[in-house]
């Protein structure tokens, strides 16, 4: 059994090149991993299963992923989950400040080593209590 299996993790990346490259990596914890492409598919996705951790670009087509954190914030505060990776281009410290305010657990700028992501996915599901089988 790999170490993280039945947990679910939400990508949400509009490059299907970092989708595939980060699907790959995790895919050796053993998790689920959904994909959303933009963010109102991605509001939706987690109205419908929350994650047990959500990787979020900053720049999305439909919604930001700012506002993808601001419309699940109401989720995050009954749940306590998920935990949020935002990875990003934008370097700027403003961004970082207001994704902590957000709730962001783990801000990562792009380009980024894999690992670096890998490290903190771990720790952030190893934080996540496991799920109830119903």
């Amino acid at each position: 059994m790999a170490e993280f299996e039945g947990k679910d993790i939400l990508l949400i990346d509009d490059d299907n090149d970092i989708i595939v490259t980060i699907s790959a990596a995790l895919e050796e914890l053993g998790v689920s991993i959904r994909h959303a492409g933009n963010g109102n598919k991605a509001v939706d996705m987690v109205k419908e299963k929350t994650p047990d951790l959500l990787i979020l670009d900053q720049m999305l087509p439909g919604r930001s992923g700012f506002l993808v954190l601001e419309k699940i914030k109401q989720l995050r505060m009954e749940t306590g989950k998920p935990p949020v990776i935002m990875i990003t281009a934008n370097p700027g410290a403003r961004h970082k400040a207001y994704a902590e305010t957000l709730g962001v657990n783990c801000y990562i700028n792009k380009p980024f080593r894999m690992d670096r992501l890998l490290t903190a996915t771990k720790e952030l599901l190893s934080a996540t209590p496991p799920k109830n089988k119903e």
